[in-house]
Parts: structure tokens; C-alpha cells; sequence
């Protein structure tokens, strides 16, 4: 018998990335910060992608033979190692918070109470992954979800659910939550060109933030039965008018991969990857780690874990490339 549990869940991963590949043009051409390399969209949704097909390799299995603790931290590690670029590790690591939150609370169902503190843990992790976070961008629109949601769960009748609660039910209070989050996702879209000077010259609001929104947009759908989700924000049609030269990486190559091995510290690798480039995220756990930086020499970032793990998902963009094809 299948799990409706995981059925369901599934439902609304899907609904988000549809939503987010039927935007992902969309998406890319807002992509000016920080490299004007238009692949957010494309990022966002390979993180996503790598969640569902996570999900589809536990097809016919229950959640009680899983155990939603082991559920999650595998949906967190498919997003990691999912994850390209700035967008997607960032998105990978609002996944992992919300994912941590939700297997630190064994036995209570999803409800408004539980969805705010998935907030709250999803954009403390976003944060931690940045060593400079810029203001504006999908690390503002999470926090103003995870706050709004916190305010606004005063105002709802059923904060909590009990385990009579049925699966219409706690759909329609999650959905509930949810439309208040995307609110305030959609307002923080809208101030970002007032708090990243970048995307006023360009004319475009952040890449990054938008497509989160999205994201939130396909699963309230989907949990509302919709088709079409309803964003307050559509971007203008083909690209930004002016690429804003000073927001390009003195590098050249933006750099991914992942490193697995025994008791590794990831932020221990921090400065000897900042001395190679910038845009350096390092993320994961003592068993994992996903690794980006922009820099002129990609193999001596891959050497900097030399002894350290095994390198893989190597991923090596050419941005000066990226860059011209959209001049």
C-alpha cells in the first residue's frame, strides 16, 4: 500500500517545480546578482528536481517504516547535492532548516505552529551559509516569510492540529500559512531594487527572491487544487536592459562540487577557498559538503580538499561566457 503521506508530500515538491521550470526563463533573466550569469532559474530548479526524484526513490514506502527523521535528512542531502550556484546552495540550505526543524518534532503533524518554525530554522541556516549576506535578495524574502508567519499564526483559529485532523484539513491551514508567507515573499520582491542598488540600475527585482516565491506560489496551488498559482509580481518579458558591469566576478569560473568524507569541518576550508575567489559557500555536515566559489583556477579549489574526502559533482561554468551571451 502506498503512503497518502508521502503522496502527498511528494504532490506539493512536484507543484513547486513545475511551477518554478514553467518560470525558469523567467527567473534567469532577472539574474544580475551577484554574477549576471542568467542561471538562477536553472540553479533553483536542479535543487528542486533533485528533492523530487529523492522522493520518487521511496515510492511505495511508508513513512513509519522510514521514519520521518531518515525522510528528511534525505531530502535535505538530495537538495545538497543538487545544489549549483549561489541560488541553489542557498536553496538547498532553506531546505535543509525546514527539513531539520520538521525531524526535531517526531509524532506532531504539519501544522501552522510547526510551518513557522520551519520558517524560522529555514532562514537562520540561509544566513549561516553566507559569510556576507546582501540584503534584497531570496535571504530577505525568507526571513520576511519566516516572520510573517510567526506574527500571523496568533490570528489563526486552528494554530495546532491534533491526530483527528484530516488531510483536507490540515491542507487548507497549511495553505492558509502558506498564502500569508507569500505575501510577504512578494512584498520583500518588491523592495529589493530599494536595498540592492544593482537591481534599481537594471531594472529588474532579485532573481534569487523571486523564484523562492515561486516556489511558495506552486505549493499553495497545490494544496488549494489550483492550476495556476497567483503571484503579485511578474517579471518584465526578455532580459534586463543594462548588465551592470561592476556586479560581474573578477572571476571566471564559477566552481561546484561535493566532498564526502569522515568527520569534515567545512568551515575549515573557508579561507584557503577565499584566497582562490569569491562567492565561496560551503555547506553541509561532518559526512558531506557542497562546495561553490568563483575562481580562475577550479582545480586548485578541487586540490584544497586533497586528503580531506572524495571529490564529486564537479560542475564548472565559464561566467565570462554566460556574461557575453547575454550582452
Amino acid at each position: 500500500m502506498r503512503d497518502q503521506s508521502l503522496i502527498r508530500f511528494r504532490k506539493v515538491v512536484a507543484a513547486s517545480l513545475a511551477e518554478l521550470e514553467s518560470r525558469r526563463e523567467e527567473v534567469n533573466d532577472l539574474n544580475v546578482f551577484p554574477v549576471a550569469d542568467g542561471d538562477t532559474g536553472d540553479n533553483m530548479a536542479m535543487t528542486m528536481r533533485s528533492v523530487l526524484d529523492e522522493l520518487d526513490g521511496l515510492d511505495g514506502q511508508l513513512i513509519d517504516e522510514i521514519g520521518r527523521e531518515q525522510l528528511v535528512s534525505a531530502v535535505a542531502r538530495a537538495a545538497l547535492l543538487g545544489a549549483r550556484g549561489n541560488s541553489g546552495v542557498i536553496l538547498s540550505q532553506i531546505v535543509r532548516g525546514a527539513a531539520e526543524e520538521l525531524a526535531s518534532r517526531p509524532g506532531e503533524l504539519v501544522d501552522p505552529v510547526l510551518v513557522a518554525a520551519a520558517f524560522a530554522r529555514a532562514a537562520d541556516a540561509a544566513y549561516d551559509s553566507v559569510r556576507d549576506p546582501a540584503e534584497g535578495t531570496m535571504l530577505t524574502a525568507v526571513r520576511a516569510m519566516a516572520h510573517r508567519v510567526a506574527r500571523e499564526i496568533a490570528h489563526i483559529d486552528t494554530p495546532r492540529l491534533g491526530p483527528e485532523a484530516t488531510a483536507a484539513e490540515q491542507d487548507e491551514l497549511i495553505a492558509e500559512v502558506l498564502e500569508r508567507a507569500l505575501d510577504a515573499a512578494n512584498e520583500a520582491v518588491a523592495r529589493g531594487p530599494d536595498q540592492l542598488p544593482v537591481l534599481k540600475e537594471a531594472g529588474v527585482v532579485d532573481a534569487g527572491a523571486y523564484g523562492l516565491a515561486v516556489i511558495i506560489a506552486g505549493v499553495v496551488a497545490a494544496l488549494r487544487g489550483h492550476d495556476q498559482p497567483d503571484l503579485a509580481h511578474q517579471p518584465p518579458p526578455g532580459r534586463p536592459g543594462h548588465l551592470p558591469e561592476h556586479e560581474s566576478s573578477s572571476f571566471r569560473f564559477c566552481t561546484n562540487f561535493a566532498v564526502t568524507g569522515d568527520a569534515l569541518e567545512g568551515q575549515s576550508f573557508l579561507g584557503r577557498l577565499e584566497a582562490l575567489g569569491d562567492s565561496v559557500l560551503v555547506v553541509g555536515d561532518e559526512r558531506t559538503i557542497r562546495v561553490h566559489v568563483h575562481t580562475d583556477q577550479p582545480e586548485w579549489a578541487v586540490a584544497v580538499f586533497d586528503g580531506a574526502g572524495t571529490v564529486s559533482r564537479l560542475d564548472v561554468a565559464d561566467m565570462t561566457e554566460q556574461v557575453s551571451q547575454r550582452s
